[in-house]
């Protein structure tokens, strides 16, 4: 197998950011596995897993990342990946579920105390205060993995907390 690294930025975000960063990658015959990109306030983050040509080392992806000039002001880090880069069964996604209102202080321990007890794994999690401009909600997205023989309670009891704390909960299962 490939070696494999994982690659991050965290800096001011700009467009044109993850532009830069796919093609400097693509150029150097990096393959991407997961990757995450989210705009966090002014900042953002880039986050992959990569796959490495025979011959390239992580340290070789940071120098040549770092001299990019849409990443001026970033933190560029390349470090070897020491786990699986194949995810098991618990890392895929059946239930995509949002949860919407007002800002609820401890909602997300809340929610991944939920998951826990239900033994269901949290794949992905977005959560973001939307300007007031956009209705000035607090919105939070689980993409999570819920074992089939817990997903009527779990889904039950999420619902159960939101409705409890005056949010809305819209959960779809994930068709991919």
């Amino acid at each position: 197998m490939a070696s494999v690294a994982l690659v991050s930025v965290l800096g001011p975000d700009r467009v044109g950011l993850v532009a830069a960063i796919a093609e400097h990658l693509f150029n150097i015959g990096v393959n991407l596995r997961d990757t995450t990109f989210a705009s966090l306030g002014s900042g953002a983050e880039f986050l992959a897993i990569c796959e490495l040509p025979t011959g390239l080392e992580a340290g070789d992806i940071e120098t040549g990342l770092s001299r990019l000039p849409e990443l001026d002001g970033s933190e560029v880090r390349a470090v070897p990946y020491a786990f699986d880069p194949s995810p098991g069964p618990a890392g895929s996604i059946t239930h995509r579920i949002t949860i919407s209102g007002g800002d609820q202080l401890g909602l997300v321990a809340r929610l991944a105390e939920v998951f826990k007890q239900y033994n269901a794994n949290i794949v992905r999690l977005e959560a973001r205060k939307l300007s007031d401009a956009e209705g000035g909600l607090y919105v939070t997205r689980f993409a999570v993995f819920i074992p089939d023989e817990q997903v009527n309670l779990c889904v039950a009891t999420v619902s159960n907390t939101a409705g409890a704390l005056g949010l809305d909960c819209d959960v779809e299962a994930s068709t991919l």
